[in-house]
């Protein structure tokens, strides 16, 4: 019998965390053809999504992909996320979740379990300090206008090794 992947498994755990403890869950993605997201809310082949009840409808985390409807813009739109595209899910309040090395184009592969030694640590999320970016009343979406980031702007997850 084939080796099931642990990452839908904690996919799913860490967004129950995150429900349970008042959290709003993110996915953060990596984008190709396989994704169906928005496309002009992708930056840099990435885009990160909030999985939160009410930002969603009809979640379904499977073990092969994440799927669900969510507003963009005020226009409702169906988002489909292979599972191997998943680079992190976290808790925007606090930036504590899971980081993965996305898999693109790979269905997901039975391996072989390394012995416990051989097991890298799993790398944590932090949050980055920032400044309360200004709000506008036509909240529609990305403000950044295709702009590079500027200091004290959105949070960003930071990969720590």
């Amino acid at each position: 019998m084939s080796e099931i992947s642990t990452k839908p498994y904690m996919l799913r755990a860490i967004y129950e965390w995150c429900t349970d403890c008042g959290y709003t869950p993110y996915l953060a993605v990596k984008v190709d053809a396989a994704t169906q997201v928005p496309m002009e809310y992708v930056r840099k082949g990435e885009i990160v999504l909030n999985i939160s009840f009410g930002a969603t409808s009809g979640l379904k985390m499977d073990n092969d992909a994440i799927h669900f409807h969510a507003r963009f813009g005020g226009v409702s739109r169906e988002i489909y996320v292979p599972v191997n595209n998943v680079m992190a899910i976290y808790a925007n309040e606090n930036g504590q979740g899971m980081a993965f090395e996305p898999l693109l184009g790979q269905a997901p592969a039975a391996k072989t379990p390394a012995p416990v030694e051989e097991i890298a640590p799993v790398p944590t999320l932090s949050s980055v300090p920032s400044a309360p970016a200004p709000r506008s009343d036509d909240d529609n979406g990305p403000d950044d206008g295709g702009e590079p980031p500027k200091k004290g702007g959105r949070p960003t997850l930071t990969r720590i090794k």
